[in-house]
């Protein structure tokens, strides 16, 4: 129990958005919420190899409960080498949420 009241007394020397605020909440009770979280989360999740060449640019939820994920390359010259990272990129997010989450993934430039 310490440890999770080291993690809530932790602060942030700048203000936070009431949605970061509370995905770090949901965080630390393990709980993940939806495509805010994955958006406000984004470098964490791909890790550091694709948040670098890849920006989430829209989400949307399909009528499936499944998400449509478009990316946008830092460079448009890296939307070749993204696609080739497609089911990567699908396997990270699906484990973050902890079911088949993504239908699809396009790319804008």
């Amino acid at each position: 129990m310490s440890n999770q009241a080291n993690k809530i007394s932790n602060r942030y020397s700048r203000p936070q958005t009431l949605a970061g605020a509370v995905g770090g909440l949901l965080k630390i009770f393990g709980i993940r919420a939806s495509d805010s979280d994955l958006s406000a989360r984004w470098e964490e999740i791909m890790g550091n190899n694709i948040s670098s060449i890849a920006k989430l640019a829209a989400i949307k939820k399909t009528r499936n409960k499944k998400f449509n994920i478009t990316l946008r390359p830092t460079n448009p010259a890296l939307t070749l080498e993204l696609s080739y990272m497609t089911e990567e990129i699908k396997q990270k997010i699906n484990k973050y949420f902890g079911y088949d989450a993504v239908e699809k993934i396009s790319f804008r430039k």
